[in-house]
């Protein structure tokens, strides 16, 4: 099986460099990388049109080469397939990311969406994700556990996207799995307004999360202490709507 690691945190990211160092212990998985040269969080599903993309080769423990890319986790994806300077995937895997990436978060998320390219070109997607930002973080356990959930996951014929979340504690901690929906993030007081020395105004951008507690959400399964692993896909369309308001069509011009 090809597989193909990206992520939004940068090709030598200790994340994404310890999942495929665990799974290159797999000897039926061929592995490939095509990763953002830096630290690209946040980007969302930008891709690059009016300034070139350059690449830089890099050589792989498994006698291949990776490469970073200057640009956004999304045109690592389509670069990789649709430029093909990888061999084909058979799946994605995005991650695994420093800091959860969980409720409404994913529509931000360069770690999602570099996943959710993989399902609009065709091909299965995972992205995984540390649920924390602590300093020294092991990434161990939770390439471990996707070295656990791969073959149950590819038995499965889902073309979609799933979105893992894998708790920062050791395993032992771990209160099992739970699949989940998506749930809401708010975030509140987002933006502090400072002055640079030359008396110009600007802004900050931070604040605090104030998350949901529905049982059965992304954000409810990470607080209790489970790994979240949430199905989801690229068509957004409110179909319920669709009804509600169909007359508009009878009613125009």
């Amino acid at each position: 099986m090809q597989i193909l690691l990206t992520n939004d945190d940068g090709y030598y990211a200790r994340g994404l460099q310890t999942l495929y160092r665990t799974l290159l212990k797999q000897k039926n998985w061929d592995l490939s990388i095509v990763a953002p040269e830096g630290q690209r969080s946040a980007t969302g599903h930008a891709i690059t049109l009016f300034n070139p993309i350059l690449v830089r080769e890099h050589s792989l423990e498994n006698k291949k080469n990776g490469f970073s890319i200057y640009g956004t986790p999304s045109d690592c994806v389509k670069l990789a397939i649709q430029g093909e300077i990888v061999p084909r995937p058979d799946l994605i895997i995005s991650g695994i990311n420093s800091g959860a990436n969980i409720g409404t978060d994913v529509f931000y998320s360069g770690t999602v969406s570099a996943a959710l390219e993989g399902v609009f070109l065709g091909i299965p997607s995972i992205a995984v994700s540390l649920a924390g930002y602590k300093k020294g973080s092991d990434f161990e356990p939770a390439a471990e556990f996707m070295v656990t959930i791969l073959p149950k996951i590819i038995e499965q014929p889902y073309q979609g996207l799933i979105n893992i979340n894998v708790p920062a504690e050791p395993e032992r901690n771990w209160l099992g799995v739970r699949v989940t929906k998506l749930g809401k993030t708010v975030y509140k007081d987002v933006f502090e307004s400072r002055v640079d020395p030359r008396g110009r105004k600007y802004f900050w951008q931070a604040g605090t999360i104030t998350a949901d507690q529905e049982e059965g959400s992304d954000l409810s399964a990470i607080q209790q202490g489970y790994v979240s692993m949430t199905p989801l896909h690229c068509d957004l369309t409110d179909y319920q709507k669709i009804e509600n308001i169909k007359d508009l069509e009878k009613n125009y011009p």
